[in-house]
């Protein structure tokens, strides 16, 4: 990988000790990222900005998104209210997964568990402008089920 498509994380005062974001195996597409946070209760419903005691700095024309991991949404009903989040490359705040409860149990989320993962990919800034009509085309205004289910 070269220079340029290398994502740099600097590791806050809160995370002296858990490792960097990482794939579980050489074919996942995403990074896990962990809390850097003491235990908490996340309650049925609740929700909340978890630190990961990190700053990333992306490069140029990617983007970070962040999305649930299976197993806590599966198991736990854990996941994140604003899938996939969007980090933009020029963000330097800590970066913080806002995790939701929708379960029906207290959920213990402990330091160093992973709470998210992390899927880089490009994007294209386009330019956008007015027009007076858009093209038609033979689906025209369906959408939200208009295809059918099969």
């Amino acid at each position: 990988m070269s220079a340029e498509l290398t994502v740099r994380f600097l590791r806050l005062p809160t995370n002296p000790d858990l490792p960097l974001p990482h794939r579980a195996t050489d074919q996942a597409a995403g990074y896990d990222v962990r809390s850097a946070e003491a235990d908490f209760v996340l309650e049925p419903g609740e929700i909340r900005l978890v630190a990961t005691g990190l700053v990333m700095q992306l490069p140029d024309g990617i983007e970070c998104q962040v999305r649930p991991r299976s197993g806590l949404a599966v198991k736990h009903g854990v996941t994140l209210p604003n899938t996939p989040g969007t980090i933009d490359p020029d963000y330097r705040g800590e970066v913080k997964v806002p995790l939701i409860n929708l379960g029906r149990a207290p959920v213990t989320i402990e330091r160093g568990e992973r709470v998210a993962q992390m899927v880089f990919a490009r994007f294209e800034a386009l330019p956008v402008v007015e027009v007076e009509a858009v093209d038609e085309t033979a689906r025209g205004e369906g959408g939200f089920g208009s295809t059918g289910t099969r």
